[in-house]
């Protein structure tokens, strides 16, 4: 990983949770991102969800757009060429398939927590995408855990705010590069929506994040390292104390065009009616309230993506 994103040791939640947390926090603060290592995640979990996706993009175009998403692109497959980032030109190079909570119980909100899409043509990628999502899940609550604490919030603050959240597995193909004179690329400058982006186990170069002083810096993921970022919400909530770091995934020179690459960032979200309400110790005399307007995470999600052309 680039040598200016911290990578820390999950480990020592149980060992030296006050250093790991202000360690944490300033990288959150500094960067909006910071990769996590020993996280209790099995390398096989991983590369089996990236197996049975990968197989998913293999299928003919006819075959997936049988499971075109009818939800905004919430489940299921969303094709090349449909989702634009907020003010650019042109869409990403990219398609993708979501996987969304799976609940055992009554769904408190069944118009947005909208049931799974399941490629009949791969018998094990409903098993294999939900054990990643399972475990991304938990993860997640984790690191909100450490990110509580960094706030001066109790341990558990997040943990009843994010059990029934509308979280999403994107599973995303970035195929071959044909026209190499595009405008458009794999995907463009961005910031995510949720809460924290939990990116599991990506090889491939190409994820970049703009630096404070204008520079994008590489971030490659080390092996076994789980890199986690700051969305939009958790930057509304914090009042900025927590940025949302722009960043993108830039076309490869070269050779390298001619390969498809894959990734799966898990975007965690909060219950759809948690209100997104300034936190009172995000808010100081040199830091007022810049939204004293709250909004729920639901209201949030929907105006997001009717931005980026999923809605």
């Amino acid at each position: 990983m680039a040598h200016q994103v911290p990578v820390l040791d999950l480990g020592r939640f149980s060992s030296d949770r006050r250093n790991l947390v202000i360690e944490a926090g300033s990288a959150y603060r500094e960067y909006g991102f910071c990769g996590f290592y020993n996280h209790g995640i099995p390398a096989g979990i991983i590369a089996d969800a990236y197996d049975v996706f990968s197989r998913l993009f293999a299928l003919p175009e006819d075959v997936k757009m049988r499971y075109k998403s009818a939800a905004g692109g919430q489940r299921g497959y969303t094709p090349f060429g449909v989702e634009q980032a907020r003010d650019q030109a042109v869409p990403d190079l990219k398609e993708f398939w979501h996987v969304g909570r799976e609940l055992t119980g009554e769904n408190p909100w069944p118009d947005i927590l909208e049931p799974n899409t399941w490629p009949l043509e791969i018998p094990d990628f409903q098993e294999k995408s939900l054990a990643l999502f399972a475990a991304l899940d938990g993860l997640g609550t984790r690191v909100l855990q450490i990110i509580g604490l960094s706030l001066g919030l109790p341990q558990d603050w997040f943990r009843d705010h994010v059990n029934l959240g509308n979280s999403i597995l994107r599973a995303i193909h970035y195929p071959p590069i044909v026209d190499r004179d595009t405008p458009a690329v794999r995907a463009a400058r961005h910031e995510d929506i949720n809460l924290i982006t939990l990116l599991a186990g990506s090889k491939e170069q190409g994820l970049e994040i703009l630096a404070r002083d204008g520079s994008w810096v590489p971030v490659s993921s080390i092996p076994g390292t789980i890199v986690v970022n700051i969305g939009d919400m958790m930057k509304r909530l914090t009042n900025h104390v927590l940025p949302s770091t722009p960043h993108r995934v830039t076309n490869p020179p070269g050779a390298r065009a001619d390969r498809p690459r894959y990734s799966i960032p898990f975007f965690m979200h909060p219950n759809p009616d948690f209100v997104i309400k300034t936190l009172d110790g995000c808010i100081s005399e040199d830091n007022p309230d810049r939204y004293p307007c709250s909004i729920t995470a639901n209201d949030f999600l929907m105006e997001r993506l009717r931005e980026i052309k999923l809605l």
